[in-house]
């Protein structure tokens, strides 16, 4: 078959992005990350012309499939996800260059049989090929693949890069992270690490740091004299679904707070790095999470969501959910008051907070600015916390709104709140899936957007003394209905005159 489809721009794309020949494995390559994400986006990269004409995919799992059926199902799976239609033909060309290798991803003797299998591939080629290795599989087989990857001498291949890529979680506590991270770097050194948060790969959190240091009159304000404090949310309508088996191993702080939303603290708190490399980007974030303390037991509040109403439909509680044990302690909801230890940020507030089965969807950072300091303005000005602020939207859709205090028309001086909002639409053409980007950054061989170890291990040591406590903790669990803005006890961490922004 011919792969001009596949490859397509490809002489341009290669020069344009630093890439060669590379093979990607894929361990849980029938798993539902692989089927819905990891898959549709190699598409996406082969329609655009950023895959290279020496690409080669092999999945594994146990699932006993041979190529043609994989082909098969991966082509079913694009179809359904792909966030286009599929290009018939740059979808053939792309499902002939996929192979499976059925097997136990712990057992040695796949990853001997990978061994043989990439060394057919690869000797087809006029030059080194770069290799992959996707670690989309459950957490508990991740030290297993990595050792067996070792064992079978995988993880060197003379000039040719190796690299591993890795899902979250990194470990269930601090001890489990730095453990993992050992067994890492007993096979591969840090710089063939690619620890994977999808956050980093979305576009709007990459606009962050444009917006910050981009525009001198945001980054000019950008501190304890101007703001007056900081929240993210993170908030999600829906409930576990047919994730309990996750879920209740996990709980919304290990599943969304001490890695997505931590990232998103760093890059509001960090301060400019010296250029925009891997390494300068990645050292300043560490440099935030160094600065900041694991929260007192007074500003951290965790509660699980009871029966309620969604867009009007009766949902079950937590509890209700198929795979729950019904005295489940696991929480669905969790808010955190941390403070940054810097010049710039002193006596700031930094409030995170996530759950499911909120009033609505919504994933936002709300800069509170501080009010006048116009003796006769600041009169004129009802009090209230959210009349300035700066709200940076992620999800469902980025948006940059600024509100500012505008005078009420009439007479007399008197003043209320006017938003002013930014263009929502990053880039001129729809902005691609985040693991389309952080494939792409993967085969490149750029970690910018990928969580390095000690940022792992800073995160860990903000969060695990918070778990310690709460494993001690045997008071009631607090509760708030399906639909709500969540526990009422959320407010007791707010500092005097603060309030949270409505979901």
């Amino acid at each position: 078959m011919s792969t001009a489809a596949l490859t397509r721009e490809a002489g341009s794309a290669e020069r344009s992005s630093g890439l060669g020949q590379a093979t990607l494995v894929v361990f849980g390559a029938t798993g539902d990350l692989a089927r819905r994400k990891l898959l549709p986006a190699l598409y996406n990269l082969a329609h655009d012309g950023l895959l290279p004409s020496g690409f080669h995919l092999i999945g594994s799992s146990r699932t006993p499939l041979d190529d043609e059926e994989f082909r098969r199902r991966a082509a079913e799976w694009i179809r359904r996800f792909s966030r286009r239609a599929p290009d018939e033909e740059v979808l053939a060309a792309l499902l002939a260059r996929f192979q499976f290798l059925p097997g136990h991803s712990d057992d040695r003797a796949l990853h001997a049989d990978l061994a043989r299998r990439l060394e057919t591939i690869e000797a087809g080629l006029d030059a080194p090929a770069s290799r992959l290795f996707y670690l989309s599989t459950a957490p508990e087989l991740f030290s297993p693949i990595v050792e067996g990857l070792g064992a079978a001498g995988l993880q060197r291949r003379g000039d040719a890069s190796v690299r591993v890529l890795i899902e979250k979680p990194f470990g269930r506590s601090a001890i489990e992270a730095r453990d993992f991270n050992a067994t890492l770097h007993s096979v591969f050194e840090e710089r063939q690490v690619y620890r994977v948060d999808h956050y980093l790969g979305k576009e709007e959190v990459q606009n962050i740091l444009a917006l910050r240091f981009a525009n001198s009159i945001i980054e000019t304000i950008w501190n304890w004299e101007t703001i007056a404090s900081v929240q993210i949310t993170a908030a999600e309508e829906v409930g576990i679904g047919s994730r309990a088996g996750y879920y209740e191993g996990s709980g919304a702080l290990r599943d969304h707070l001490q890695n997505h939303m931590l990232q998103l603290l760093c890059m509001i708190a960090m301060e400019p790095p010296a250029d925009l490399s891997a390494a300068a980007v990645r050292d300043e974030k560490v440099k935030v999470l160094e600065a900041v303390a694991p929260p007192a037991p007074g500003a951290v509040v965790r509660a699980q969501y009871a029966a309620g109403r969604v867009d009007g439909e009766p949902v079950p509680g937590y509890r209700e959910e198929e795979g729950v044990a019904a005295d489940s302690r696991t929480e669905t909801y969790a808010a955190l008051r941390l403070a940054v230890a810097s010049p710039r940020w002193a006596g700031v507030p930094f409030y995170l907070r996530t759950g499911k089965r909120l009033a609505r969807r919504e994933t936002e950072i709300a800069i509170s600015l501080r009010p006048s300091r116009h003796p006769a303005f600041l009169a004129a000005t009802e009090p209230d916390p959210l009349a300035n602020q700066l709200l940076i939207g992620l999800r469902p859709k980025a948006a940059v709104r600024l509100s500012l205090a505008t005078k009420v028309p009439g007479a007399g001086m008197r003043m209320r709140p006017a938003p002013v909002h930014l263009p929502s639409q990053l880039g001129e053409g729809p902005a691609g899936e985040a693991y389309e980007r952080l494939l792409l950054d993967g085969l490149r061989g750029d970690p910018t957007l990928f969580t390095r170890g000690d940022e792992i291990e800073g995160q860990w040591r903000i969060c695990d003394p918070v778990l310690r406590r709460w494993q001690e903790d045997d008071a009631p669990l607090p509760v708030y209905p399906a639909g709500s803005q969540g526990p009422a006890a959320a407010d007791s961490i707010l500092a005097e005159g603060d309030r949270w922004r409505p979901i």
